[in-house]
């Protein structure tokens, strides 16, 4: 398995992210519509992952920069996206492995915490993020109103906004 940085506008990404659309449109009835414009993942603001098995685009993710605004988020926010893995890929570990690029990218890059948004019809994803040291947050984004959402917060440093310590993971 190789990993890759990427821009967003990338055509293995746009792929990917063309593929994760259409599991939140069955998931959920409809698109995930937060603004991604490519640049938002570009480093240092940012990065973009994609998994290649044999050459084939298999698994996706990334990360931008987010500051203190109307919609939730606080300074040094990396707010995480387009986390995906294939169907034929699932269960190998690559969304884990992604996971962890990405917060190390973002640490290194000075941002504070990862925040992301999810929804109830992704156990899955819910799974993957508690088991990583993801504990749920006040929402954020585009998506705050939406009751099927889920909101979660990992500091990149040693304590959570609260004070407290974070989850194992």
């Amino acid at each position: 398995m190789d990993f890759h940085p990427r821009s967003y506008g990338h055509p293995d990404a746009v792929a990917l992210s063309d593929q994760v659309q259409a599991e939140y449109r069955k998931r959920f009835g409809y698109d995930d519509f937060t603004d991604l414009h490519p640049t938002h993942f570009d480093p240092p603001h940012g990065l973009f992952l994609v998994a290649y098995d044999t050459g084939e685009p298999v698994a996706s993710g990334g990360w931008r920069a987010q500051e203190r605004d109307g919609a939730g988020y606080a300074d040094g926010d990396a707010e995480l996206k387009r986390m995906f893995v294939v169907e034929r890929a699932r269960g190998r570990g690559l969304a884990r492995r992604i996971l962890a690029a990405l917060e190390d990218s973002a640490r290194d890059a000075g941002r504070t915490r990862m925040v992301l948004e999810t929804g109830v019809h992704l156990p899955e994803a819910i799974r993957l993020y508690e088991s990583s040291g993801y504990r749920p947050t006040p929402p954020f984004g585009p998506f705050r109103a939406y009751d099927d959402s889920r909101f979660y917060a990992k500091p990149l440093t040693g304590r959570m906004p609260d004070g407290s310590a974070p989850a194992p993971g």
